[in-house]
């Protein structure tokens, strides 16, 4: 491997780690609820964004598996596989099929600001329906069963407005950042 292949390695290596770190300090800043609202898709998105598909995908599964293990990455200073299980967890895993969304469609579409806006709001909307999907079968099982209406009304419809706020944010931020980032 040449040096600046090694180089360019180790850079990417650093990004995705300290990306992996922006999404954790984004899911602190919490506003307690049923789901949580928290910055954790802004920072999903903005990373994303910032780093491209592959990159930004390897980032947030560095980020799953921090909070695998135990670390405190998630939503009120949660980790461990109990979170990834949980009621909430179904919206952490999605975004791993987030990221794998955004790499595929911008691979083949760019990374025009249109592009990368479709591309992010459809990865919100596969966050939601995966996410919904696993609240219900775990909430189910735990507490009894939930209608869709009232799911989508805990889990969705409180977030839908903040959510492409985020996403804005998360654009707009990523624009002016990556002409820093190689």
């Amino acid at each position: 491997m040449s040096a600046s292949a090694s180089a360019q390695r180790t850079r990417d290596l650093v990004y995705c780690a300290v990306s992996a770190a922006i999404i954790a300090v984004c899911a602190w800043i919490t506003i307690p609820a049923t789901v949580p609202f928290t910055m954790q898709i802004f920072g999903i998105f903005m990373v994303l964004g910032l780093l491209g598909g592959r990159r930004g995908t390897t980032a947030i599964l560095v980020y799953l598996l921090l909070g695998a293990i135990g670390l405190p990455v998630f939503a009120g200073f949660s980790g461990g596989l109990g979170a990834l299980l949980g009621t909430t967890g179904g919206y952490l895993l999605s975004y791993l099929l987030v990221g794998l969304l955004y790499w595929f469609l911008t691979a083949r579409l760019g990374t025009s600001t249109p592009v990368v806006a479709v591309t992010m709001v459809l990865g919100l909307a596969l966050c939601y329906a995966f996410g919904t999907a696993w609240f219900m079968i775990v909430y189910a099982r735990t507490s009894g069963a939930v209608g869709l209406v009232t799911a989508l009304g805990w889990c969705v419809f409180p977030f839908i407005i903040p959510d492409l706020v985020k996403i804005a944010m998360a654009i707009a931020l990523s624009r002016v950042l990556r002409r820093h980032v190689r």
